[in-house]
């Protein structure tokens, strides 16, 4: 398949052209295009510019609202929720990013929940930035379902991402980010539209059969990583993303992928620390010291560093998207 190689700057003001062409507002435009070309330049792919035709078209049938403005309620003295009013989930999350790192370094711990909001993309992207600012930071969300229960066969939990970032001194944030199923969704969704099949083991069919026909993926459920513990931790994310903020289950809420249906409503669960009030100071430190036992085995590396490699090739060189892609982003920009 023949592709088309954009600079990230490039890729950015397409994304946002395409955005604002279909009934999204310039400064929530921004934020969508910022959080996908990231992704895009790390290798995440599934949440990358092959999101933009179906955020497109669901803001333009009003299942997103591409103009909508998040509320910030304050709940506690360290506690925020913010009501994303169906709108896409980034701007919700910077918003909350924003009131998180304000008041960590005075609480030591604060928190945010995000109700009545969309994909949340790649999870550690939102984490990378708390660190980026000095915190830990942890973050929680939910999705369509996708997963079966232990046991069962109907999917009923959505691959629900978890995220940690860390500062470091003189080096860029620690970054630890996983969906709990084997693989992102996204990824099978990226192998359906190529028309390739995914390998044995990522995803079940409708039948609960496992396949590796990545539309009958689609149709069907995606397997838990860890088995019997990932659906459990799957679980504590449902909770805390979910019945924490009030927001739609996994089972409740539509796709993310189509343009038909009422809005997903999905929620995340974000989390910053202040990590130096807790260590009195040693954390860099005492961080610095896990990270060299690791570095002394053979054969090791740090989660992040392939992600880092990518991205700084991305930036030198720009990144490739499929043709077929291209061009569609194209036409849907006008």
């Amino acid at each position: 398949m023949t592709g088309v190689t954009l600079s990230l700057a490039d890729l950015h003001d397409l994304a946002v052209r395409v955005l604002v062409a279909n009934d999204t507002g310039e400064a929530n435009a921004e934020e969508v295009a910022k959080a996908l070309v990231a992704a895009e330049a790390d290798g995440l792919k599934g949440h990358g510019a092959s999101r933009l035709p179906s955020y497109a078209a669901q803001a333009k049938s009003g299942k997103v609202q591409g103009h909508a403005v998040p509320d910030i309620n304050e709940v506690g003295s360290a506690a925020l929720w913010i009501d994303a009013n169906e709108g896409f989930a980034y701007p919700a999350i910077t918003a909350a990013i924003d009131g998180l790192a304000a008041l960590a370094p005075a609480t030591g711990i604060a928190a945010a929940g995000i109700a009545n909001s969309h994909h949340f993309g790649a999870a550690g992207y939102h984490v990378e930035r708390m660190a980026e600012r000095g915190l830990i930071g942890l973050a929680f969300g939910n999705s369509p379902q996708a997963i079966a229960p232990w046991g069962g066969s109907k999917g009923l939990f959505g691959t629900n991402p978890i995220a940690f970032a860390a500062p470091r001194r003189e080096a860029p944030p620690l970054v630890i980010d996983m969906g709990l199923s084997k693989v992102a969704r996204g990824n099978v969704m990226v192998a359906a539209r190529a028309g390739e099949p995914i390998p044995e083991g990522w995803a079940l069919d409708a039948d609960g059969k496992p396949t590796t026909d990545a539309e009958a993926a689609m149709d069907g459920t995606m397997v838990a990583m860890g088995d019997a513990k990932g659906t459990a931790l799957v679980m504590m994310v449902e909770i805390l993303a979910v019945a924490l903020t009030a927001s739609n289950f996994s089972y409740e809420a539509s796709s993310f992928f189509t343009a038909d249906g009422p809005a997903p409503r999905t929620g995340q669960f974000l989390m910053a620390i202040d990590p130096y009030g807790f260590s009195a100071g040693a954390f860099a430190d005492r961080l610095e010291d896990l990270i060299a036992a690791v570095r002394e085995q053979d054969g090791t590396r740090l989660p992040g560093e392939r992600r880092l490699a990518l991205r700084a090739e991305a930036e030198a060189n720009g990144v490739e998207i499929p043709q077929d892609l291209h061009d569609e982003l194209l036409a849907l920009a006008g």
